[in-house]
């Protein structure tokens, strides 16, 4: 390994974790949250959900495979700062453009590395997820807060400016990150099938067949509307054949229907969901026009809450690539990837709205389904790159639901059918 200056992480409860800097240097006050994902870790970089957050990655080794533009979610790192057991200053794969580290420095994201992980997630699970800041390198700012942490007046000082950290105008801030990499959806679907990460049908096969994937939803246009989207949710919309037009945060409902679409996506994005009150009441105008919508994390909770439910914040959150979920209308479990620190409360749907999945380990909301306009959601990402895709066929039953706005009016987990989604489930709705 390379030789590294000194750093630490101290959290707002005042413990300290000694390491050695990795990517950037210099002092940097973010909420400190841990992902469990064993790869992944260059979406989880790029990933415009993370803004704001300290993430800390479980899995010791991390840049094994260095750094691959085309992983990319958007154009640039996302996350205010990076922990990491080990880093890979050596990686290896054929589609590496260079080391981990290099690509923090690029980008000026303070990092440490060396620290016990396994450790510091206990502490987040146990006290739940709180502010951090690290300290790396040599600058008079980073010495005159190591010097503060040997001495009991300043170090409370210090922890008092840690714990008054808060993310604020956090979808603003990230609000069509992506555009700057997008593709047409010829490059994305010979990218894709080069991998063979084509699109994953309900019954776990892949659809290798271009013409097939986008048979359904070829001349429809859908809208999304980017809270800090994730460029992969363009690319699975693109695959089914849709045509995809990328708004603002900060578009209205009416700026959406004039363009006409035939669906709307709720992307992915950070921050607390109920904070965006301007957007929750502009979705609020779309489901009185009864366009069909789907939504993603960020999208999911801000639907629920235009349609009355209520969110909370959860004491550590899901983060990771290995979240089970339980679909209630199957009882199949499917595993997927996650990043929320908040979620939708149970007990506070609407009329209308049914729980479609849980987390089993939990028993949170993971999804919601919706009889009275046209719409459901998901917790999870089912366009998880770099996986697990048990889930990606719900981007199909976004484009069964533009092509048949009643699909789910019947709707009703609790009794025993077929998926609305799935073939015969006309045929079960009489008897539910």
């Amino acid at each position: 390994m390379k030789e590294s200056a000194k750093a630490c992480l101290v959290l707002a409860n005042g413990l300290v974790f000694e390491g050695q800097a990795f990517g950037a240097t210099g002092c940097v006050i973010g909420e400190a949250v841990f992902t469990t994902g064993m790869n992944g870790y260059l979406e989880t970089l790029t990933d415009p959900s993370y803004f704001g957050q300290i993430v800390c990655q479980t899995f010791p080794l991390i840049g094994n495979y260095g750094v691959i533009s085309k992983d990319f979610e958007s154009a640039k790192i996302h996350v205010r700062g990076y922990i990491v057991r080990s880093g890979c200053d050596s990686p290896s794969n054929f589609r590496n453009e260079y080391d981990l580290e290099t690509f923090l420095k690029n980008q000026n994201i303070i990092g440490i590395s060396g620290i016990d992980t396994r450790s510091l997630t206990k502490v987040l699970r146990e006290s739940g997820v709180m502010n951090g800041m690290i300290i790396a390198g040599n600058s008079d700012e980073a010495q005159k807060n190591f010097a503060a942490l040997n001495n009991e007046a300043d170090k409370k000082i210090l922890l008092e400016k840690i714990k008054a950290y808060k993310i604020e105008k956090a979808v603003e801030s990230v609000t069509c990150s992506a555009v700057q990499i997008e593709e047409d959806a010829q490059t994305v679907f010979t990218e894709c099938a080069k991998y063979r990460f084509v699109p994953v049908k309900a019954d776990g096969t892949k659809q290798n067949d271009p013409e097939l994937a986008m048979k359904d939803g070829k001349g429809k246009k859908v809208v999304l509307w980017d809270f800090g989207a994730k460029a992969n949710i363009r690319r699975e919309l693109l695959k089914r054949g849709l045509e995809v037009v990328t708004v603002g945060a900060n578009a209205t409902a009416q700026d959406i229907m004039a363009l006409n679409p035939a669906g709307v996506m709720l992307s992915n994005g950070p921050g607390d969901p109920a904070e965006n009150v301007t957007i929750i009441e502009e979705i609020k105008k779309l489901i009185d026009a009864r366009l069909p919508i789907f939504g993603i994390c960020l999208g999911h909770q801000l639907l629920a809450l235009a349609s009355g439910a209520k969110t909370e914040k959860l004491k550590y959150g899901h983060r990771g690539a290995n979240q089970p979920v339980k679909d209630l209308s199957s009882g199949r479990v499917y595993i997927s990837s996650q990043n929320h620190g908040y979620a939708v409360k149970n007990q506070t749907l609407p009329q209308g709205a049914y729980l479609s999945f849980v987390n089993t380990n939990d028993g949170t909301c993971e999804g919601i389904t919706y009889t009275n306009f046209p719409a459901f959601s998901v917790q999870f990402h089912p366009e998880a790159c770099s996986g697990p895709l048990d889930t990606s066929f719900l981007f199909d039953n976004f484009v069964k639901l533009i092509n048949d706005k009643d699909l789910l009016k019947d709707y009703k987990p609790s009794c025993q059918r077929i998926d609305p989604f799935t073939e015969g489930a006309g045929a079960n709705r009489a008897a539910c």
